[in-house]
């Protein structure tokens, strides 16, 4: 009895080590690419200009969304439904959800080009310039891609495998800035247009995705070869009568490290001898299946594409309202090139942010579940260093605005502008550890109410305060919106874990310091 509660929680400590190792993993994939998508910004506007680099900024919003919309929750959906079929060693059931889904996303990605490329001059008229016509035709080959890459992606963390995906997310990212530089490089010394440059450049999250795709056919290949000779050193011992050797067979039916409580997946390649030796599930519908994988992934697909939406107010509500305002297509892009200069700064910032979720979330439901005190207390010392984090940040954010914008763009314009945009790294972090947060505590449709509101109050604010300030009035309305969200969040938070209301004067001493800094 001794030995096998033993073994039972030698596997939990394994399971868990494991956990924390892919987590650790997937948040250093995640920080080195959000870092190097938010740095290549800054050459894509020193190579091409404020034109193309609004262009840009304009037409990667609306791909964004579209993206969201086809594959957003998908991979998280697909890990759970993997992971359940293998914890019973339903291998077959496990390489069925990943068939239905990618038929599924298949689908959906083909509509989706369809609808940005044969409605690229329509949706490039709403944007307020024909010349981004040719940067959504370029973008939309990407989600012929990206479907399939999220399902692999998705199939191999249900099995607690995290380097292939961590591995596809940093080839992505570097084959993508490659390919835009290159091809930035080429289109500006041909003398091409703001429009084909910018069609350039958003061409790199087509090579991008294409090579993350063949890196995980790659390891799905692996995987399979790995199957069938594990099948046939199965048959082969079965066909002699000989028990497999414990070492060589870690996984069989006669581990006991297999028949513990926790039931840890095993890996693809050690998949088809756990089926030689465990039952598998039977067969189904592939309608059904598909019509599950889609209602559980809705929820979280919502909540998901809120993001986008706010970045996508900017592109179909800032040109035009510039254009409004008596400015001409190309001065509209131009400034709207310039409002676009303050967000890759704030990104860097956010995106230390959306590494913590990974490791937030369950830690948060973890504490629920076992300690209501404990949670209150957990809860209330990350939103405050958040808080901490991200008002020091947007406060060094908005006093360096100038050298940084010399630094980066070789120019003092807008500089006010930044300035106000980097007061949105503090409502940015906020948010997300929010999110984080209240995904933990259950409250999975409450990110997306709270953006939802931030959206609304984004779109007054830019309709009001565009025409009278420009661009400055736009990075206010962002200001606004984010400070929104944030309020909605920490009000639900507080009634979610009966925290009480902290004192007004407890945000005075750090405001202070971070003035007189």
């Amino acid at each position: 009895m001794s030995t096998e509660k033993g073994t039972q929680e030698q596997a939990v400590t394994v399971g868990s080590s494991r956990l924390l190792k892919g987590a650790a993993l997937l948040a250093a994939a995640a920080v080195f690419s959000k870092l190097l998508g938010t740095l290549q910004k800054v050459p894509l506007q020193n190579i091409a200009g404020d034109g193309a680099f609004g262009i840009y900024n304009a037409v990667y919003p609306l791909y964004l969304l579209i993206l969201f919309l086809a594959t957003a929750g998908f991979p998280i959906t697909v890990a759970k439904f993997v992971q359940d079929r293998a914890a019973a060693r339903d291998h077959a059931g496990a390489r069925r959800v990943a068939a239905a889904s990618a038929l599924l996303l298949t689908g959906t990605g083909v509509l989706c080009f369809l609808l940005l490329y044969f409605g690229a001059d329509v949706l490039a008229g709403w944007i307020g310039t024909a010349a981004a016509a040719p940067a959504i035709r370029s973008i939309s080959y990407a989600l012929l891609l990206v479907p399939v890459l999220s399902v692999l992606r998705g199939y191999f963390q249900g099995y607690q495998n995290m380097i292939p995906t961590a591995v596809s997310q940093a080839v992505e990212q570097t084959v993508r800035v490659l390919t835009m530089v290159l091809l930035l490089l080429y289109l500006t010394e041909q003398g091409a247009g703001d429009g084909d440059i910018a069609a350039g450049a958003t061409f790199g999250s087509v090579t991008g995705a294409a090579g993350a795709l063949l890196l995980l056919l790659y390891y799905w290949q692996r995987s399979k070869d790995r199957r069938t000779g594990r099948r046939r050193a199965a048959a082969k011992t079965s066909e002699t009568g000989d028990r497999p050797d414990s070492c060589n067979a870690p996984h069989s039916a006669g581990n006991s490290l297999d028949r513990s409580a926790v039931e840890r997946p095993a890996a693809p390649g050690e998949a088809a001898q756990a089926e030689a030796a465990g039952p598998v599930g039977a067969k189904e519908p592939l309608g059904r299946l598909m019509a599950s994988i889609g209602a559980y992934a809705l929820p979280i697909c919502l909540g998901s594409i809120m993001t986008p939406i706010l970045n996508l107010i900017d592109a179909f509500t800032i040109p035009r309202l510039l254009l409004g305002g008596g400015a001409d297509p190309a001065e509209a892009m131009r400034q709207f090139g310039l409002y676009n200069h303050g967000l890759p700064l704030v990104q860097a910032v956010t995106m230390v942010a959306s590494s913590l979720t990974a490791v937030l979330v369950p830690a948060i439901a973890a504490a629920k579940a076992a300690d209501p005190a404990q949670l209150q207390i957990r809860t209330e010392r990350t939103v405050r260093m958040t808080g901490l984090l991200g008002l020091a940040a947007a406060a060094g954010l908005a006093s360096l605005t100038v050298p940084v914008n010399v630094m980066l763009y070789q120019s003092e314009e807008a500089s006010g502008t930044m300035a106000l945009l980097a007061l949105t790294a503090l409502f940015g972090t906020l948010n997300i550890v929010l999110a984080g947060v209240l995904q933990g505590l259950g409250a999975v449709n409450a990110p997306a109410l709270h953006l939802l509101a931030a959206a609304a109050v984004k779109i007054g604010g830019s309709l009001l305060l565009v025409p009278r300030w420009g661009i400055a009035g736009a990075a206010v309305s962002a200001v606004l919106a984010f400070a929104a969200a944030s309020a909605l969040g920490l009000a639900e938070v507080r009634r979610l874990t009966g925290a009480p209301q902290r004192p007004r004067f407890s945000a005075l001493a750090p405001l202070a310091a971070a003035v007189l800094m």
